[in-house]
């Protein structure tokens, strides 16, 4: 196999990433000599163009049977620590197939699916929605492997943080809103329970693929209740849905529970905990006003808690 010239990193991405501080600019900046050493370390040619998404680089390529497959490399952090333990742990089974790893490295050898056709290109809404609830039943039925971040200790940050972050909404409502998420979420702080977790399936995230039609990828894995797995998919397609929110919100809440047998008390009370935590980061980025989807959200929910 021939020695395969440097990998350019996409302009747009180094751009992206590096503006998250000096440790993801450092990284770049070492990213690729990162992609040679691995090229060569697992037998590797190019096969296209690098991709990527908000975290990690993806290059094709062929191993030195010319099979297909994937590189994808990311940089070490919290929120990215659990990948390898996660993929190892569904075994393909729904999600993408681990074939080699180097965790320290943040470097992971994966089966090629097909990017060019994520689950977003199914028109159906209802159609898309089975496809992803029925992969999240299968994800989220795996135990938690050892060592995963925990969502006890994520959803104790987020109440820690939110009398301080509710002051910078600007309107009165949307405090309370955030409060009232808040208020919901301690009540479950001792159940999280010990799910595995993907943490962001929504129809960007699946992928057709050979061995089975769709795949799940980039998961950023984490232990807990499945409940807390539903907004991506409550949140997707908005504006293809419709002018009724509350039909909108209550058709897909009941799908997505019903596929995972999901208590809908408790399961309300996750999605507010991620309501809470998406409103808690786009604060941290100085915004002063909810998403409105999200808001749409929760006060959909909230308003039929009961039910």
């Amino acid at each position: 196999m021939s020695t395969p010239g440097p990998v350019e990193i996409p302009g747009a991405f180094a751009a992206r990433y590096g503006a998250n501080g000096p440790a993801e600019r450092r990284w770049i900046g070492e990213l690729p000599s990162l992609v040679s050493e691995f090229l060569e370390r697992w037998t590797l040619l190019p096969d296209g163009p690098p991709a990527h998404g908000m975290a990690a680089l993806v290059l094709p390529v062929r191993r030195a049977d010319s099979s297909p497959a994937v590189l994808r490399l990311h940089h070490v952090r919290p929120d990215t620590a659990g990948v390898v333990a996660g993929l190892r742990a569904w075994g393909g089974d729904g999600a993408v197939l681990l074939l080699d790893h180097d965790e320290a490295g943040g470097a992971q050898l994966l089966e090629r699916l097909d990017a060019a056709r994520p689950l977003a290109t199914v028109a159906d809404d209802d159609a898309a929605l089975l496809i992803l609830a029925g992969l999240m039943a299968r994800l989220t039925a795996v135990p938690a492997p050892p060592g995963l971040r925990r969502l006890a200790e994520v959803a104790a940050a987020m109440l820690d943080e939110t009398p301080r972050a509710a002051p910078a909404l600007r309107d009165p409502g949307e405090r309370r809103l955030l409060r009232t998420c808040a208020a919901a979420v301690a009540e479950l702080l001792d159940d999280p329970g010990d799910r595995l977790l993907h943490w962001d399936l929504h129809d960007g995230n699946v992928l057709a693929a050979a061995r089975e039609p769709w795949l799940a990828i980039d998961p950023e894995p984490l232990a807990g209740d499945p409940g807390f797995d539903l907004l991506p998919a409550l949140d997707q397609r908005w504006d293809t849905t419709g002018a009724d929110p509350t039909r909108t919100v209550l058709r897909r809440f009941d799908l997505l529970t019903a596929a995972l047998a999901l208590d809908r008390p408790r399961a309300t009370t996750w999605t507010l905990a991620r309501v809470l935590q998406n409103a808690l980061w786009d604060i941290e980025d100085g915004r002063t006003a909810l998403e409105p989807t999200q808001a749409a959200i929760a006060t959909t929910l909230l308003r039929h808690r009961s039910g």
